[in-house]
């Protein structure tokens, strides 16, 4: 009686045969389907490999569609072996390269902004690359960097201009490391206690009390932006402390704070406990801004590549789904438990989602409110150096292009990238947009002397 249908508690099930009425049972449809998805698996990095020897031996367009129209598409393969030996470079391409460490520790503060980092554990993507990786809560960012640079961490979330305060030595011992890819974009708020909503204009806040999660963070320098902008000292007129992001709604509701540009979920906690309200989302200041990194060391990337390259393609892989808002949904469910962000999902599905209460009546509608983008661009390690030069973070001359490429591995992206088949800039480079003014990367010392208020 194969394929026979039977009532089964309300819902309709197959008796015998399979979902698609091609195989006898259940194993035998499992097993074509597992080959199937190997053949799919195998064409696709087939391509990938053709298409790395056509780009190694044809570099120029030109000469590919040249070589293209003289050959045919569909015999370019057959002709490319006649001179290269495509078969041993896909079975290289295979056999992933062994890894020299299967088992890290990559640390986390629990912010949203983690979530590639920390979804990748739940969700298997570690496990898919061979890696056996504790993600570890880490309750700040100074404890952050103290754990990477002792080498007690392999690799870690970090704030996108940490790694670049850790190469240079600011704040802290000379410990050479990398911005590998940007874990989140956009994400973050400036969140004022509910006892200002009358004071929405910038010019009101001169004497009050006001938090980052670090010195070397963007939060505190899209914070100094705001407040220069409006004409607020941000040295003189108001004070900058550093709090922990988890400690910053109960400081808030303490009254030690005045308010916070802080990471999520931490602004629409504070909503949620009705503590505070959101003034202005970070994503309107700079749409599209970094905020958090996947941060590595130089020494780990040195001594394990292949660990390195295993661990690149899973939070990068992580970050790209991430990205997708069909998938929010899941990714909360992942995050939200206590050894994670621990925190309700009401709140995380706001964040995430974009359709929010501000705390001030209304409901709104910015899906964009916290995204995913993995590619570090080098204009954006240029624009925070900018920063830290103008408050005085960083004295005397600067080569920006350099430092920037130094630490902001975008070439290296792109390339790791492609091969995964994953689509990447073309440029390293790009303009950006930051309070209606326009940033120009090829002109960093220009951009510095274009603001009144600085320290440098």
């Amino acid at each position: 009686m194969s394929g026979l249908l039977n009532p089964f508690n309300g819902r309709l099930r197959l008796v015998g045969g399979c979902s698609c009425g091609q195989h006898r049972d259940a194993a035998e449809h499992e097993a074509a389907m597992a080959e199937a998805s190997a053949h799919t698996e195998d064409s696709a990095l087939g391509r990938a490999v053709e298409s790395a020897v056509m780009r190694a031996l044809f570099p120029r367009d030109s000469e590919r569609r040249r070589f293209l129209g003289a050959v045919g598409a569909g015999t370019a393969a057959a002709a490319l072996s006649a001179f290269f030996p495509l078969g041993a470079a896909k079975a290289l391409a295979a056999d992933k390269a062994p890894l020299e460490k299967k088992k890290l520790k990559v640390g986390f503060v629990p912010i949203t902004c983690a979530t590639p980092i920390i979804m990748a554990h739940p969700m298997g993507f570690y496990e898919r690359e061979g890696l056996d990786v504790d993600v570890i809560k880490t309750a700040g960012w100074a404890l952050v960097r103290d754990k990477v640079g002792s080498f007690e961490y392999d690799a870690s979330h970090m704030l996108s201009p940490m790694p670049i305060a850790a190469t240079m030595g600011l704040g802290a011992n000379v410990n050479p490391t990398y911005v590998a890819t940007i874990q989140n974009i956009n994400g973050q708020a400036i969140t004022l206690h509910k006892k200002h909503k009358d004071k929405r204009d910038p010019k009101q806040w001169k004497g009050m009390k006001f938090a980052t999660p670090f010195e070397y963070s963007m939060h505190n320098l899209l914070l100094r932006y705001y407040l220069a902008e409006h004409g607020v000292d941000p040295d003189k007129d108001v004070q900058i402390s550093v709090v922990p992001p988890p400690e910053m709604v109960a400081n808030l509701r303490a009254g030690n704070l005045d308010g916070y540009l802080g990471p999520e979920p931490f602004n629409q906690r504070a909503v949620y406990e009705d503590v505070g309200f959101i003034h202005i989302l970070s994503k309107d200041l700079w749409d599209g801004h970094p905020c958090c990194a996947f941060g590595v060391t130089e020494k780990f990337v040195k001594e394990a590549p292949n660990t390195f390259a295993a661990l690149f393609r899973a939070i990068t892989n992580a970050t790209v789904y991430a990205h997708k808002a069909e998938n929010r949904p899941e990714i909360i469910d992942a995050i939200a438990p206590a050894n994670y962000l621990n925190q309700p999902p009401i709140v995380l599905q706001q964040v995430m989602t974009g359709r929010y209460a501000d705390g001030l009546g209304k409901v709104q509608n910015v899906p964009g409110r916290a995204d995913f983008d993995p590619f570090p661009w080098d204009s954006m390690g240029v624009w925070i150096l900018t920063q830290l030069k103008r408050w005085g973070y960083i004295k005397g001359d600067l080569d920006y292009k350099k430092v920037a490429e130094q630490i902001f591995l975008a070439t290296d992206a792109r390339k790791r990238m492609k091969e995964m088949g994953l689509e990447a800039p073309a440029q390293n480079y790009r303009q950006h947009t930051i309070m209606g003014k326009n940033f120009d990367p090829s002109k960093p010392e220009e951009y510095l002397k274009s603001f009144t208020i600085r320290r440098s």
